[in-house]
């Protein structure tokens, strides 16, 4: 199966007027078209300058970033986003947030006023898939905040993304309510098998939910361990308090305090 994010020797730098700060040196990593992809290392090991990369928010210093056989020279029209901070906004409805995606990126930006009663129909329909069935009119302040973060991934899906990005997004969370997002992702991956790339600190969401997890090395990051998840699909909760997956989450804690050291 081709690769549909290849990232090839990898170095940014952070420039300032006091200086610079290297945060990434020689990463390369690899992920296939529909695979479910974590990465995860010690704090300022920089995943989110990963995250930024691939989505073209920063370019690198050098090397090269391809995401379905194009190099990316700016900001990625095809991937979806989803952060820590669901990042709604207070004046819309949550229906009207889910939709901004397609009044910005084309071709549906083109499209929206002749299509609106049809793209709010499949934003309806997304936010029934996560369990928001008749809030779409509510604005983000009358929502959980775990609902919130529901209604940040049906934004960061609506425009059908072959890649959805997701930095932290559960971190904010009760531990109740993050279990309950991972299974919300869990089954829209299984649905739609779209490639993600996850950012997390939290080594049992990346094994629960990932093919691949990929640790990052202290910084200037660069990956040092790619673990495969050999646990079959699709996985249930239970799971994880079952020796083999709690192996692990002990192996990848290693590493990481290995790692921290040098």
């Amino acid at each position: 199966m081709s690769a549909s994010v290849d990232i090839d020797d990898v170095t940014l730098t952070y420039r300032s007027a006091s200086g610079g700060v290297l945060a990434l040196k020689g990463t390369s990593l690899k992920v296939r078209r529909g695979e479910f992809a974590a990465v995860v290392g010690p704090s300022g090991c920089g995943k989110s300058s990963l995250m930024k990369l691939v989505t073209g928010l920063v370019p690198a210093d050098s090397g090269e970033i391809v995401i379905f056989g194009d190099k990316v020279l700016g900001p990625v029209k095809i991937a979806g986003m989803a952060f820590q901070n669901p990042n709604l906004l207070p004046w819309r409805t949550v229906i009207d947030n889910v939709l901004l995606p397609l009044e910005i990126v084309e071709p549906h930006r083109r499209q929206f006023r002749q299509k609106k009663a049809e793209f709010r129909a499949a934003a309806r329909a997304l936010l029934a898939t996560v369990g928001l069935d008749g809030f779409g009119e509510r604005y983000p302040w009358e929502l959980s905040g775990g609902m919130q973060q529901r209604a940040s991934l049906c934004r960061a899906l609506i425009h059908q993304p072959a890649l959805l990005m997701l930095d932290e997004p559960f971190a904010a969370l009760d531990a109740f309510t993050r279990e309950e997002l991972w299974c919300v992702l869990r089954d829209l991956w299984q649905e739609i098998r779209f490639t993600v790339i996850l950012v997390t600190h939290d080594l049992r969401e990346a094994t629960f939910l990932a093919d691949n997890i990929h640790v990052m090395s202290a910084r200037p990051g660069r990956i040092v361990m790619t673990k495969n998840v050999a646990l079959p699909r699709p996985r249930d909760l239970d799971i994880c308090y079952e020796a083999r997956f709690t192996d692990i989450v002990h192996e990848l804690r290693a590493k990481i305090a290995e790692v921290r050291k040098t």
